[in-house]
């Protein structure tokens, strides 16, 4: 009786081991599956957290663009290194002896420049392009000095410099299409360490003299 009692006993404790048993592999499984589901939220939540990141730094990095400024006929584009105004235009056939290209003009553009910096800066003919009204990539020119056409004491020369607040009036000669009379003068800032800065256009219309 008392062998029997003891079996009895240990079919008891072995079921108990053995509910027991799965009550832990329960509970370890719903532990395993819950740490499972913490990390996958943990890797989420950092997941938005480096695409919020990237997001902000594409947008402080567009914010770096360059810029655009327009005006027009007599207002001064004030850029980083210097003031310049266009003050007129016109268009004609030839210009003191100097004839262009078949089948185009000539543009006489009037321009001051004046150096804002804070020391004096070199100036180039070529800083200064001009386009006209098209939609082709290369619908631009240089001025005609850039060229070694300086036909006129009135030019301002392929390459100058200016002294701290000194201020600079000449012409811009340009090669334009024939029978054109809505143009742009533009200019872009460039750095020292080849970035761009803003980019500035004057718009007008040169009648034909």
């Amino acid at each position: 009786m008392k062998k029997f009692s003891y079996a009895l006993a240990g079919v008891a404790l072995a079921i108990c081991l053995v509910g027991c048993g799965n009550v832990r592999s329960v509970l370890n499984r719903e532990s395993e599956e819950t740490k499972e589901s913490e990390e996958r939220e943990e890797s989420e939540e950092t997941q938005e957290i480096k695409e919020s990141l990237f997001d902000r730094e594409s947008e402080e990095e567009a914010s770096d663009v360059g810029g655009y400024s327009e005006g027009r006929m007599g207002d001064t584009m004030k850029t980083y290194f210097f003031d310049y105004t266009v003050n007129s235009a016109y268009v004609c056939e030839e210009f003191e002896g100097f004839q262009p290209a078949e089948g185009k003009d000539l543009l006489v553009a009037d321009v001051t420049v004046k150096n804002t910096f804070n020391e004096s800066i070199p100036m180039f003919d070529s800083d200064f392009q001009i386009q006209w009204n098209s939609d082709a990539e290369e619908d631009y020119d240089v001025p005609i000095s850039y060229y070694g056409n300086e036909v006129s004491d009135e030019q301002l020369p392929e390459s100058y410099e200016l002294s701290i607040n000194e201020e600079k009036t000449g012409l811009l000669v340009f090669e334009v299409p024939e029978g054109e009379k809505d143009f742009s003068i533009s200019y872009l800032e460039l750095f020292d360490d080849d970035s761009e800065g803003d980019v500035y256009f004057v718009f007008f219309t040169a009648e034909k003299q």
